[in-house]
């Protein structure tokens, strides 16, 4: 990285449908929105994130992605259209920003590589995830991501036992509204306290395969362009992950205070605070 600056950046996504079924391989559908987080790195005297030194145990993503990269000291800066913690992908944002930026600086960037490893960093740092948020910061557009190859792959991640296939998914003309609760919650821990539910409870494992269903339901009707029915599955989507416990008593007002005037609505993100995303076309 010999004395200049190197930057990328990537944007903000929205889960439609399937969040938390798929860290245990069901499909789930994403989309890319137009809010970015830029990066850029330039060599420093030690390692820092937008001017503040980097720790052992500070910013974990960052130091990850240093740190899989084997990077000198770095001066990494970073500049976000939307807040941590919103449940737009801010970790997977800042992860593959950075990333690229890395791999721009050594050998260029490679789309399936930076997607492999922002994944990688993702579960390093969390412990368990799913390549839907990585992939989506990464490829941009619509991403499918499923057991099997289809039409449009364009990647396969496994870990474990568990094996996603990337697809790339065209998208019919929609509107999106996305409503922040102002609250954050961290996506590590949600995701481990759905793993103990569906490890111990017969019909938690039976919601995460509904929402597989109803995920799969709603590939089908964005093809046929169907945004009514699309707008049902993802409310029936919110009802399924609230019974899972990572809804919100603000996320649950929240989608109850647009449903009149969307097709659908349901929390986006791992839950427990965040945003919420209405199908609509009403956007005022």
């Amino acid at each position: 990285m010999p004395g200049r600056t190197w930057g990328a950046s990537a944007p903000a996504k929205v889960i439609l449908l399937g969040e938390h079924a798929v860290v245990f391989g069901k499909p789930a559908v994403s989309v890319a929105i137009g809010l970015r987080l830029r990066c850029q790195i330039r060599p420093g005297t030690i390692s820092s994130l937008n001017g503040i030194p980097l720790g052992p145990h500070d910013h974990s993503y960052v130091s990850a992605c240093l740190a899989k990269h084997n990077a000198p000291p770095t001066a990494v800066l970073t500049d976000s259209d939307f807040p941590s913690g919103s449940g737009l992908g801010s970790s997977a944002a800042v992860t593959v920003a950075l990333l690229a930026a890395l791999r721009s600086s050594k050998d260029g960037f490679k789309e399936d590589l930076v997607a492999r490893e922002a994944f990688e960093v993702e579960c390093e740092v969390q412990r368990r995830a799913s390549p839907i948020d990585t992939s989506t910061c990464t490829h941009g557009n619509g991403i499918l991501v499923q057991r099997e190859r289809g039409e449009n792959f364009l990647w396969e991640i496994s870990r474990d036992t568990r094996r996603w296939c990337v697809h790339d998914l065209k998208v019919p003309k929609m509107t999106l509204v996305v409503g922040f609760t102002g609250k954050s919650k961290p996506t590590g821990p949600l995701v481990a306290k759905v793993k103990r539910y569906v490890d111990h409870n017969t019909f938690a494992r039976d919601i995460v395969d509904e929402i597989g269903d109803v995920t799969m339901e709603g590939v089908r009707q964005m093809a046929m362009g169907d945004l009514e029915a699309l707008g049902r599955n993802m409310t029936k989507d919110h009802k399924l992950l609230a019974i899972l416990g990572v809804s919100s008593r603000e996320l649950d007002k929240l989608v109850s205070s647009v449903l009149p005037y969307s097709y659908g609505a349901k929390l986006t993100g791992a839950g427990g605070g965040g945003s919420m995303v209405a199908l609509t076309d009403q956007p005022q």
